[in-house]
């Protein structure tokens, strides 16, 4: 697990700048993907190739038997899968420390200035680093889920055309310089059929939670558009402008009295 220690380090930063599906999300990942990947999946995929068994002593046909049955092991399969879906959530924390050390520096300005040389404030963390997605940091998110959800669907139809999503006990093959068609044995694999459907299934929880995560900012969004339109319509409405509706009155009495008089 040591050197998974770099990647879980820069996810677990992303926890505080996501959403609550956002880190539901990244709990799935922490503990269902790199810890089960790093604690037992490597240990039954160990001796895939060494522990494969030919029906010839043929120099080399083993090699290429192997080699037809799994174009690339399913751990680094599941390394490179881990790897490209967490890239786009490592972009977006790039991004928010970007903006958080940048308005970290405005902030020092603000207090070294007067009031009348500040044009602008922060407007997506606060002084003790928390960030609001809004604007173009959601713009940013909203796309790195996007992306997750591409990419996660790419895995899982390209493990489909590798190899399938059940490991077959015997391997046949016809390859130089195998001498004649020869068939070949997996070890253990039923447990292995095993992990590659829990990776599978876990695969698929991620990728529903990505698609909720779509909707929640989708959702968020639009409330708060909702409230801020809300908010400008009784700003500006003269019925719920209190100061403008005594500044009527007051007019109207004014005109009244000076047409008594």
């Amino acid at each position: 697990m040591g050197e998974w220690g770099f990647l879980s380090s820069l996810l677990d930063n992303v926890q505080s700048h996501s959403t609550v599906v956002g880190k539901v999300w990244l709990s799935v990942l922490f503990i269902f993907r790199i810890m089960i990947l790093g604690a037992g999946a490597e240990k039954v995929w160990g001796d895939e190739q060494s522990s494969m068994v030919c029906n010839t002593q043929q120099p080399g046909c083993k090699n290429v038997c192997y080699d037809q049955a799994f174009p690339i092991s399913h751990i680094r399969f599941w390394v490179m899968q881990i790897i490209c879906v967490s890239t786009p959530t490592l972009i977006y924390l790039g991004h928010v420390m970007h903006v958080i050390h940048k308005e970290n520096k405005l902030r020092e300005y603000m207090q070294t200035h007067s009031r009348s040389e500040i044009v602008k404030v922060p407007k997506y963390s606060d002084e003790k680093g928390h960030v609001k997605i809004k604007g173009n940091l959601l713009c940013n998110y909203m796309t790195s889920v996007i992306f997750r959800i591409l990419i996660e669907i790419g895995f899982i139809v390209g493990q489909y055309y590798l190899y399938g999503f059940v490991l077959q006990p015997r391997v046949v093959c016809k390859r130089d310089p195998c001498p004649f068609t020869v068939e070949c044995f997996m070890s253990r694999p039923t447990e292995k059929t095993i992990f590659i459907i829990f990776m599978l299934v876990v695969a698929c929880v991620s990728l529903v939670l990505n698609v909720m995560e779509i909707f929640y900012l989708a959702c968020a969004r639009s409330k708060r558009r909702s409230r801020t339109v809300t908010a400008s319509a009784f700003a500006l409405h003269p019925r719920f402008n209190g100061n403008s509706l005594m500044q009527n009155e007051k007019r109207s009495l004014t005109d009244v009295s000076h047409s008594k008089s």
